[in-house]
């Protein structure tokens, strides 16, 4: 490709922040949802750790299964408003309903609230999909320049870390001042402002962003077909395990820090830290991504930023009796995991020239589908990998034992260790820009 190719671009400021705003929505209910969900069923439902494990592994394992089949959906789909925005126009507000429902504690009986929960949670996860996956299948319908393109995987790295910095750090904050001590009702208001946020954001982004890479011919309905095509594609092989170990640390981290910070740390105010940490360094990272993964290259960059991110990270638990130096150590690896956090949107939108080239179709709404699949399947084995550890250890949260402490510690210190090892193997299997021109199947 042309250093001339690469420097063209077809969108505007205004189109690429639109673009943004469309991951803001979804990461302001779901990360609200994720890092809360867990302590609001257990603290203030007052539901059993075990249950709730249950309910989030089985709703993110079926949720995964109909990723797939929206994907399929949005690739069959011709509309006035094009494949993918018109998703976004009828799943804003139902969308945002669910959010505000999942915060609700019904007056019914243990078994009653748990049904509710199971329910609740379930919908909202099968209306993530309907908004996420057309919004992901969108970037490469956006434009045809790679530059467009890491343009938007940057906006959309920003979003993701905005609206985590902003419902991580404000949302528990929130339920105290608004609750005054009730916290169902503090939940419940909070979860009302982020889910009217995020729907008149989401229909923002269908109102400003246009898909311009139109695909006339229809593509033949053959499901076993295509999915076989996507196991062949190695690009996105790589990209979506990628993402599935990336998820499975992030689910765990995202759902225990509140746990962490208040029963090993013993600083709960490190919540308001952590949280936004953990994911708000996409903010500054996906500015320093663009350079570097362009510079480097994929493989390159996020093999020397897991390295640096390990690094950082196994130093934290002799850390714990200095708040700042642990906070410092923890912001630098954040940092350099975001740079591959940013690399996994740029992967998942090579993984659809990939698939064109070797199969002849472009299969956008299949191939995010698959990377969302496995992004809610990490997200499945994080939290819920998270509450049946708790419930292993007998966590009762009138009386926090040592045997919860020391697992809580466990998890939080030696998860991401491994799975930073695992992506700095994984990574080396992408195939380079050689091979994606001469042959990688």
């Amino acid at each position: 490709m042309s250093n001339q190719t690469a420097l063209k671009s077809c969108l505007s400021r205004r189109e690429v922040l639109a673009y943004g705003f469309g991951d803001v929505s979804a990461s302001l209910v779901w990360n609200a949802v994720s890092a809360f969900a867990l302590l609001f069923y257990t603290d203030v439902a007052l539901l059993p750790a075990a249950a709730i494990g249950t309910l989030f592994f089985i709703s993110r394992i079926i949720d995964a299964g109909f990723d797939v089949g929206i994907g399929l959906a949005v690739d069959r789909t011709r509309t006035r408003w094009g494949r993918a925005r018109p998703y976004l126009l009828f799943g804003a507000m139902p969308f945002g309903l669910f959010g505000l429902l999942t915060f609700y504690v019904p007056d019914l009986t243990t078994d009653g609230r748990f049904y509710y929960a199971l329910f609740t949670y379930f919908i909202l996860g099968l209306l993530l999909s309907v908004v996420t996956i057309p919004y992901s299948a969108m970037l490469p319908m956006m434009s045809q320049y790679p530059k467009d393109r890491i343009d938007l995987s940057a906006a959309r790295s920003v979003a993701t870390s905005l609206g985590v910095i902003v419902v991580t750090a404000l949302f528990m904050p929130g339920v105290a001042y608004f609750g005054e001590g009730d916290q169902q009702r503090g939940f419940f208001i909070m979860g009302a402002i982020v889910s009217v946020v995020a729907t008149a954001m989401l229909l923002y982004c269908f109102w400003q962003c246009q898909e311009r890479v139109v695909i006339t011919n229809t593509v033949p309905v053959n499901l076993r077909t295509d999915i076989v095509q996507m196991f062949r594609n190695r690009a996105w092989n790589v990209a979506s395990g990628f993402a599935l170990l990336n998820f499975i640390r992030f689910g765990a981290l995202l759902s225990l820090t509140p746990y962490f910070a208040i029963n090993v740390l013993k600083q709960p105010w490190m919540i308001s830290v952590l949280l936004p940490t953990l994911s708000g360094t996409l903010l500054i990272g996906a500015f320093l991504a663009r350079p570097v993964l362009t510079r480097l290259g994929l493989i390159k960059a996020d093999t020397l930023a897991l390295i640096a991110g390990f690094l950082c990270y196994a130093v934290l638990p002799f850390c714990e009796q200095s708040p700042w130096l642990f906070i410092t150590l923890y912001v630098l690896s954040s940092l350099f995991i975001s740079i591959t956090m940013t690399s996994i949107y740029a992967m998942a939108s090579e993984a659809v020239d990939f698939h064109q080239h070797y199969f002849g179709v472009r299969q956008e709404g299949l191939l995010a589908a698959g990377v969302s699949l496995a992004i809610k399947i990490g997200m499945a084995f994080g939290t819920a990998g998270v509450a049946y550890a708790l419930a292993i250890a007998d966590y009762d949260p009138t009386a926090v034992g040592e045997s919860a402490i020391s697992m809580m510690a466990w998890i939080y210190y030696g998860l991401p260790l491994a799975v930073f090892a695992l992506q700095a193997g994984l990574i080396r299997y992408y195939p380079s820009s050689t091979l994606l021109s001469d042959s990688g199947r």
